[in-house]
C-alpha cells in the first residue's frame, strides 16, 4: 500500500516541504530509502524498525520504499525518522489515513520509540506556516520553541505510540497554547557602576550600542577592556519579539537552544577564542552551518586579543561586515545566513602590552610594535567605527566614593535612541543607524556650514577612506540622536571624529 506523509526540511535557514512517499508490497524483505538521503536518514532504518517493535506494532516484511520528494534535493537530519515510522504504520493500515494528510510531522525516533527534540523546528515551522500549513505534530521537547508562532496548532508527542493513536483517532491532544513571550530585562553581566574612571571609553561605549557600531579598545593591560567589553551586555537595547525570533531561528539550528526552550530572551553576546578557525567563526564545516558571527546576530561579537585571531580569520569578516550577511558555499549545498551584529575588539598596543603605559615601560622595539598593530589590515579598521584608547586607571578612581552612573540609567538612553531610530527608519529594513547606506546617509546625515568646513578638515587631515567617511557620519547621527537632537551640529561632528583619531597615532606612518 502506498501512502504520503508531509514534512520539512531546512536549506540553510530557509525551510521547504518534504513529502515523504513510503511505498510497501510482496516481495524480498528489503528496506530502501532514496531521495539523495545522508548518512542520517539512511541509519533511520534501524530507529524506526526497532521504534515500531517496541511501540507494540509490527514492521512488515514485505519490500518497503521510502522516497523523499522533491528527489534532487540533499536531505539532512534526524527529524524524518517520525513522518517515516507513522507512513508504514498507515501503508501497513495498522494506523488510519484518514488524517494523515492534515499534518505536518517532524521528529527523531529513539529505539524505545520515544520521541527526541530535534534542531531547526521554529524556522521550519516558519516556512511550513507561510506555505499555508497549519497543523503539526512535532516532538515534546520542541513544543514552547514553536508555541510562539501565531495561527499553527502545535501538537507535542512524547512517543510514537501517542502520535499513532492520536492520528487514529484514539487519544485526544490538545494545541499547545501559545507562549507569550517577554524580554528578560534583567542584566546578568557587569554593571557599568562597578568600572571605575575610564569615562571616555563607557562614553564610546553608549555611542556604539545606541547605534549599533563596531568598535576597538586599546590598552595596557588591566586598563579594563575586557571589563567594559564584558558589561556591554547590560546596556543593550531591549528586545523585540520579531528580533528574537529571527536570533532564535540561528541558534535552533546551529542546536544551540537548551532542552524545553522557548524564544531567547537577551541579545546573544559571542565571545569565540582567538585560535578560532574561520570556518567556526564565519559558518561553514561540511554541513555549511551558522558560524560565531550569525549566532552573534542582532547582538555582540566580542574579540578578545584582537591581532592574536589569524589574518585569514580577520579578513574572513570584512564582507560579512559590510553586508550583514554571509554565504557558505559548498560542493553540493550552498546556505546564507544574517550576520548583522556589532563588533566590539579589544587589543593590547604591543607584544608586552606596555606601549604608551604611564607607569610600565615597553620592552618591545619599534619593528616589533609596528608588526604586531599591522596584523590588523587597513581594510578591517576602516570597518570599525570608533577606536578608543584605554590607560591605567589612577589610585584616585579607585578611592572616588561617588558611584559611577548604573546600566540601567545609560541603557534608558541606549532605548530612547534606538526608539528615534526606529521611527525614522519605519518602513525600511534598517534597524539602526549602523546600517544606512549612501541614500540614507544623505538623507539623514545632512550637515551645517560649520560641520562641513570640520569635516573636510578631517578628511583631509586623518586622510579618511570613503568608507570612513560615511562611517563617520552614523556615528555623529548617533551622538545626535543620544542628545535627542534632529541636527547634526559641528559639536557631534567633532566627538566623532576624535573616535577616529587613532587611525594615524597607531597606524600612520
Amino acid at each position: 500500500m502506498y501512502t504520503n506523509v508531509k514534512s520539512h526540511g531546512l536549506f540553510g535557514i530557509e525551510g521547504y516541504t518534504v513529502n515523504i512517499e513510503v511505498d510497501i508490497y510482496a516481495g524480498m524483505p528489503t528496506y530502501s530509502t532514496v531521495g539523495l538521503p545522508d548518512a542520517a536518514v539512511r541509519e533511520s532504518r534501524e530507529r524506526v524498525q526497532s521504534a515500531i517493535k517496541n511501540s507494540r506494532y509490527s514492521f512488515p516484511i514485505d519490500k518497503v520504499i521510502i522516497n523523499l520528494a522533491p528527489a534532487d534535493m540533499r536531505k539532512e537530519g534526524t527529524h524524518y525518522d517520525l513522518p517515516i515510522a507513522l507512513g508504514i504504520l498507515v501503508a501497513t493500515r495498522q494506523v488510519s489515513d484518514k488524517n494523515i494528510g492534515r499534518f505536518s510531522i517532524l521528529g527523531e525516533l529513539a529505539l524505545d520509540g520515544t520521541v527526541r527534540g530535534i534542531n531547526g523546528i521554529l524556522p521550519m515551522v516558519i516556512d511550513a506556516c507561510e506555505r499555508g500549513e497549519k497543523n503539526f505534530i512535532i516532538p515534546a521537547a520542541n513544543a514552547r520553541e514553536a508555541a510562539h508562532i501565531e495561527g499553527v496548532n502545535i501538537f507535542a508527542v512524547e512517543n510514537l505510540k501517542q502520535a499513532a493513536l492520536f492520528l487514529d483517532g484514539k487519544l485526544d491532544l490538545e494545541p499547545t497554547p501559545i507562549e507569550n513571550w517577554q524580554p528578560d530585562e534583567e542584566p546578568k553581566n557587569n554593571d557599568f557602576s562597578l568600572i571605575q574612571g575610564q569615562y571616555s571609553a563607557k562614553r564610546a561605549v553608549e555611542i556604539a550600542v545606541a547605534g549599533g557600531h563596531n568598535i576597538l579598545l586599546i590598552g595596557t593591560p588591566g586598563s579594563g577592556k575586557t571589563m567594559i567589553s564584558r558589561s556591554i551586555p547590560s546596556i543593550l537595547p531591549d528586545l523585540s519579539k520579531e528580533e528574537a525570533i529571527e536570533i532564535t531561528k540561528i541558534h535552533s539550528i546551529s542546536g544551540e537552544l537548551s532542552p524545553n526552550a522557548g524564544l531567547i530572551s537577551q541579545r546573544p553576546y559571542r565571545s569565540p577564542h582567538h585560535t578560532s578557525s574561520a570556518a567556526s567563526l564565519v559558518g561553514g564545516s561540511t554541513k555549511a552551518l551558522p558560524g560565531e558571527i550569525s549566532l552573534a546576530h542582532l547582538g555582540v561579537l566580542f574579540l578578545d586579543e584582537f591581532p592574536e585571531f589569524k589574518r585569514d580569520v580577520l579578513e574572513a569578516m570584512r564582507q560579512p561586515l559590510e553586508d550583514g550577511f554571509i554565504t557558505v558555499s559548498r560542493a553540493t549545498f550552498r546556505a546564507t545566513y544574517p550576520a548583522n551584529f556589532m563588533l566590539v575588539a579589544a587589543m593590547n598596543p604591543c607584544p608586552c602590552g606596555n606601549y604608551g603605559s604611564k607607569h610600565t615601560k615597553c620592552r618591545c622595539s619599534l619593528q616589533q610594535i609596528k608588526r604586531y598593530q599591522q596584523r590588523i589590515s587597513g581594510p578591517m579598521l576602516d570597518r570599525i567605527d570608533l577606536h578608543i584608547e584605554m590607560t591605567e586607571v589612577e589610585y584616585s578612581e579607585f578611592t572616588n566614593t561617588v558611584p559611577a552612573e548604573s546600566s540601567k540609567s545609560i541603557k534608558a538612553r541606549v532605548n530612547a535612541a534606538r526608539e528615534l531610530q526606529r521611527n525614522r527608519y519605519k518602513g525600511t529594513n534598517i534597524l539602526f543607524n549602523a546600517q544606512m547606506d549612501s541614500a540614507h546617509i544623505n538623507e539623514f546625515c545632512s550637515l551645517d556650514s560649520d560641520g562641513e568646513k570640520l569635516m573636510e578638515m578631517a578628511f583631509s587631515r586623518l586622510k579618511l577612506s570613503a568608507r570612513a567617511y560615511k562611517r563617520l557620519k552614523k556615528v555623529a547621527r548617533t551622538i545626535a540622536d543620544l542628545d535627542n537632537s534632529q541636527n547634526i551640529s559641528a559639536a557631534y561632528i567633532s566627538e566623532a571624529i576624535q573616535y577616529r583619531s587613532l587611525d594615524s597615532k597607531y597606524w600612520g606612518n
